[in-house]
């Protein structure tokens, strides 16, 4: 019988084996890589989208609240009937009422419950679910942080040092007196510059956010002085503060509450007012909220951080 001219059967069971194998790679690869091509970006973090959005969580130690402004987006709408609470700080009292009104005037049939009783008590109330946000006036602590709290910046403040408006005192002060006055060391005005005449120092408690900052950029977190000249009120209040300067006081608040005051004046330190941009004491102020956030203090949130809850937030400033 004649030889076959055609290659041994080995030859075609090899051809086979080898053609099956990169077959099997094939389609055990191309479909990851279409997933991998065709599958959407991750998505970015939004107040107004679906309970998938990644939200920001406040870790559990660190010095600096959690920056999540891009968290929160500006909702289309707000479903009547949405009521949220924000307690805390009376530093953001004219904020908090500035978007209160801003937001219910977008979203109509909404109501926002505003109350100031200091950062601390926002907090407390915040993990003890009676507030649904915090108006706090410095950053959140790693404690509080460690019970599922974060925060959102809402605006940059500034501390302004005041007096009375008949203050026989017209100057301004170096930052070195600013210290001197608070830690007791000046008691009398002509120590600074002014005529002569005792300074009466008016102190917020120290549960007051503003008390804290005051005590960390002005003082250097040294003590506030506690002779017969320094009266340490016993809430955290600014109208009550600002009725007790008199004649001879000093104290301290954040802008957005005295700028429009009549019976006060602000005094320039370093030869800068707080309306100017080099002005030495600045802070943030946050809005505090437990994760995850509910529909509403998305909303909220969303509308805060915006364009129109920045505009809304300075008017009558």
């Amino acid at each position: 019988m004649a030889k076959s001219s055609g290659p041994p059967p080995i030859v075609f069971i090899l051809l086979f084996l080898f053609l099956a194998g990169g077959g099997w790679f094939f389609f055990m690869n191309k479909p990851a890589a279409q997933d991998a091509n065709n599958s959407p970006a991750s998505p970015t973090p939004s107040a107004g989208g679906g309970s998938s959005s990644p939200l920001p969580v406040a870790p559990a130690g660190g010095a600096a609240s959690p920056v999540a402004a891009s968290s929160f987006a500006l909702p289309a709408s707000v479903p009547a009937g949405t009521t949220v609470r924000v307690d805390g700080s009376t530093s953001m009292v004219t904020i908090n009422l500035n978007l209160k009104n801003g937001f219910q005037a977008k979203f109509p049939g909404t109501t926002v419950n505003t109350k100031a009783n200091g950062s601390a008590k926002g907090i407390q109330d915040l993990v003890a679910g009676t507030a649904d946000i915090a108006a706090i006036s410095t950053a959140l602590k790693p404690e509080d942080q460690a019970k599922g709290l974060a925060a959102v910046p809402i605006a940059l403040d500034r501390i302004a040092v005041v007096v009375g408006t008949n203050n026989p005192f017209q100057g301004g002060l170096t930052s070195a007196q600013v210290q001197d006055i608070f830690k007791g060391t000046a008691q009398d005005w002509s120590k600074v510059g002014g005529p002569t005449g005792p300074i009466k120092v008016i102190n917020r408690p120290e549960v007051s956010g503003t008390h804290q900052t005051f005590k960390e950029q002005v003082l250097g977190g040294g003590s506030f002085g506690t002779g017969p000249n320094v009266t340490t009120l016993d809430r955290d209040a600014t109208t009550p503060l600002l009725q007790a300067l008199g004649n001879n006081g000093i104290g301290y608040a954040t802008f957005a509450q005295v700028v429009n005051q009549k019976t006060v004046r602000v005094v320039p330190v370093e030869g800068a007012t707080p309306d100017a941009p080099n002005y030495r004491y600045q802070r943030q102020l946050y809005y505090a909220y437990k994760n995850p956030p509910s529909q509403a203090v998305k909303d909220f949130l969303g509308y805060a951080t915006s364009p129109d809850g920045q505009k809304a937030m300075l008017a009558g400033n």
